[in-house]
């Protein structure tokens, strides 16, 4: 899906080197992947662009900005990226210049609506919620992507954060950091997961996990994937509106590869990523679980948001007050529910 992305965020060298098509901001003029200068004409869009906001947590804005914005292009519908801060927090690995020049708030998004809302995940898994400094603003965000997001993906912490503030979950921290590759099942043929192989892989890297049983115990959420060591791994509502992904298929090849010399260098205790090294030289990398990701996030935007979108946004309100009302009910009686067991 060719992007449309605030103007002068990446320039031609950064979209050829990442693979990304963009269009202007009027939907007409698009930037290939195959040209590094200039651009060529395309025919006015008959389709309305999917508008989707990206709440950027991670310390590397523009790294993260990069790794998202790669899995969310596509050369087949336009997407239109809003990128959205936190702004109870500073931030000490991104200038200020960049942040006031390419992201919103929540204050100057509120009256948005959007097919889509992504939270990338935030190294805090070993803080109490409570403990974060933009945990008030995070819930306003939690409440605005429920009443004006069509469907809203939550990745890795964030999917943890989510999970408790909505359903009262917990995390559980682990001994040793679930790192690596690691396979799963796939449960269901889920809209979600379509296309993928029966068992697929995919990339982790946190100090905590949510247990299957926390999960299950819900009836309005659905396991897509999971194993012991590593806890859920896709979880969803049962209308897609809500998409929980614990993996990091955005990153990179080498991300865990840099994660992995990083922590040594703070000398934590860390263990080599788990089926991510091809041999003991720790160069070689396996890729095989790129592909996957692909397939993840395209569904997302396809299947989700596309084909279940309203085509006029405004309408996103009216479609979803009767879903908000109902988690608003379930909510209270399963809270009453385990008051009383």
């Amino acid at each position: 899906m060719p992007l449309i992305l605030p103007e002068g965020l990446l320039d031609d060298s950064a979209l050829a080197e990442e693979g990304i098509e963009t269009l202007d901001s009027k939907h007409q003029t698009l930037h290939s992947k195959n040209e590094r200068t200039g651009s060529k004409k395309s025919p006015q869009q008959a389709i309305r662009p999917l508008k989707v906001a990206i709440v950027n947590l991670m310390p590397n804005k523009e790294e993260t900005e990069r790794q998202f914005l790669k899995v969310l292009s596509d050369p087949i519908l336009p997407v239109q990226i809003d990128l959205v801060r936190v702004v109870s927090h500073e931030a000490k690995n991104a200038s200020q210049g960049h942040l006031d020049q390419f992201y919103k708030s929540l204050a100057e998004i509120r009256q948005d609506k959007y097919d889509g809302m992504l939270f990338t995940g935030a190294p805090l898994e070993l803080l109490d919620y409570n403990e974060i400094d933009y945990w008030s603003e995070l819930k306003d965000l939690f409440d605005f992507a429920r009443e004006n997001v069509y469907s809203t993906m939550f990745i890795c912490w964030s999917a943890q954060a989510a999970l408790y503030y909505y359903y009262g979950i917990k995390n559980s921290i682990v001994g040793q950091k679930i790192f690596g590759i690691f396979d799963y099942e796939k449960r269901e043929d889920n809209q979600l997961v379509e296309g993928l192989d029966k068992t697929f892989s995919a990339p982790h890297s946190r100090w905590s996990c949510i247990n299957e049983g926390e999960v299950a115990s819900h009836p309005e959420l659905k396991i897509l994937a999971s194993r012991p060591d590593t806890g859920v791994s896709i979880v969803t509502n049962q209308d897609s509106r809500q998409v929980f992904s614990f993996g990091h298929w955005e990153y990179n090849i080498d991300t865990l590869h840099k994660e992995y010399e990083r922590d040594l260098s703070e000398h934590k205790d860390i263990q080599l990523p788990k089926n991510y090294y091809t041999d003991n030289s720790h160069q070689s990398i396996k890729s095989g679980w790129k592909k996957s990701g692909k397939v993840f996030f395209s569904n997302w935007l396809h299947h989700v948001l596309y084909q279940g979108s309203p085509y006029d946004l405004e309408k996103i309100t009216e479609d979803l007050q009767a879903k908000v009302a109902d988690y608003k009910t379930y909510d209270s009686q399963f809270k009453q529910a385990n008051e009383n067991s």
